[in-house]
C-alpha cells in the first residue's frame, strides 16, 4: 500500500507502469497494522466484515515482513504509541486526590485496561501507572497473613446451596491456594460442627466484610500475592456485588452462566465443578497475559 502526494503526477503514473509490468495486484490506499496473533486476526476480519457491510472494501493481510520498516522499528513505535497513553493517563492520575469518589477511581482504572489491552509490546510506562494507580485505590499496604494455611489443610468447607459466582470462585481459590484436598459441602445452617463456613449468613468463617466479596476476604486473610489471584478477585468483586468498582467485565459471563445453570437444576456439586473449571480457565489467560 502507497501514496503519492498529488504534484508528484509523473512519479505516480511511473510507480503504476512499474507495478502492472509486475503483475502487481492493486491493494487499497491506506491500512493499519497489529501484531499477527489469532485474536487480532479475528478482530480484523470482523472489522472488515463490517466495512464491507457498509458498502467499503476491505482486506485483511497477514504480512512477514516490510523491507523499509523493521522489527525493531515497528515494535519501537507500538511501544511509543502505549507510552504516550500511560503518560496522559499518568497526569490525570497525579491530579487525583486519594479520597476521590469511587466513580472517578473506576473510571481512571477502565481507562488503564483500555491501554493494557492494546499494550502487545510492554511499555515501561505500565508498571509505573498500573502501581500509582493502585496506591491511589489503596492507600494504605495489605495487613500480613491473619491465618496459617497448614491449619486448613485436608478440611471441609461448607457454603450455602447453588452456589454463584463468589462461592464458585472461592471454592477454586482455596483448592488451588489454600487446601489443595478440600472437600466441599453444602448446608443452608451451618454445616458440620468441623467445617469452616464460607460465604455464608452465620458468624464465623469467611464472608463479606466491609466492600470485600468472600474471594477477595480469603485472598487478604491467607496473603495469597499471586498477581492472577489479584486480577481475579476484581472480576469476582465487580461481577458479584455490581458496583464496578473495579471496571472489570471479565467474570459477569460467568455468574450468568452459574445462574442459567441453577435454573436448569444442576446440582449443587455440579455447579460448583463446572464452575470451579471456568475460574480455573480465567485465571489461565490472565496468568498467561501477565498483565492481570
Amino acid at each position: 500500500m502507497f501514496s503519492l502526494p498529488a504534484r508528484q503526477a509523473s512519479q505516480r503514473v511511473e510507480v503504476w507502469r512499474k507495478l502492472r509490468q509486475l503483475g502487481a495486484l492493486p491493494l487499497r490506499s491506506s491500512g493499519y497494522l497489529l501484531p499477527n496473533t489469532e485474536q487480532n486476526r479475528e478482530r480484523f476480519e470482523w472489522l472488515a466484515t463490517a466495512i464491507r457491510r457498509y458498502k467499503g472494501e476491505a482486506s485483511v493481510a497477514q504480512v512477514q515482513a516490510i523491507n523499509d520498516l523493521p522489527e525493531e522499528a515497528l515494535v519501537k513505535m507500538f511501544i511509543e504509541a502505549r507510552s504516550k497513553d500511560y503518560e496522559a493517563l499518568m497526569k490525570e492520575i497525579r491530579k487525583t486526590s486519594s479520597i476521590a469518589p469511587r466513580a472517578t477511581l473506576t473510571r481512571l482504572r477502565q481507562r488503564f485496561r483500555q491501554i493494557e489491552a492494546m499494550d502487545y509490546f510492554d511499555s515501561p510506562l505500565r508498571s509505573r501507572v498500573d502501581a500509582a494507580l493502585g496506591r491511589l485505590e489503596s492507600p494504605h499496604p495489605e495487613p500480613p497473613a491473619k491465618r496459617a494455611r497448614k491449619e486448613y489443610r485436608g478440611r471441609t468447607w461448607v457454603t450455602r446451596p447453588r452456589p454463584g459466582i463468589d462461592r464458585v470462585s472461592s471454592a477454586w481459590l482455596i483448592r488451588r491456594f489454600i487446601d489443595p484436598q478440600a472437600k466441599f459441602a453444602f448446608d443452608s445452617g451451618r454445616g458440620p460442627a468441623a467445617a469452616i463456613p464460607f460465604d455464608t449468613f452465620h458468624d464465623g468463617g469467611f464472608g463479606h466484610r466491609g466492600e470485600d466479596c468472600t474471594f477477595e476476604t480469603l485472598r487478604k486473610e491467607f496473603a495469597i500475592r499471586d498477581a492472577g489471584v489479584a486480577a481475579l478477585a476484581e472480576m469476582i468483586h465487580d461481577a458479584d456485588l455490581e458496583d464496578t468498582k473495579f471496571g472489570r467485565t471479565e467474570a459477569l459471563g460467568i455468574d450468568k452462566t452459574l445462574i442459567g445453570w441453577a435454573k436448569q437444576g444442576v446440582s449443587d456439586d455440579e455447579l460448583l465443578r463446572r464452575g470451579m473449571e471456568m475460574i480455573e480457565g480465567l485465571y489461565q489467560c490472565v496468568a498467561e497475559s501477565g498483565k492481570g
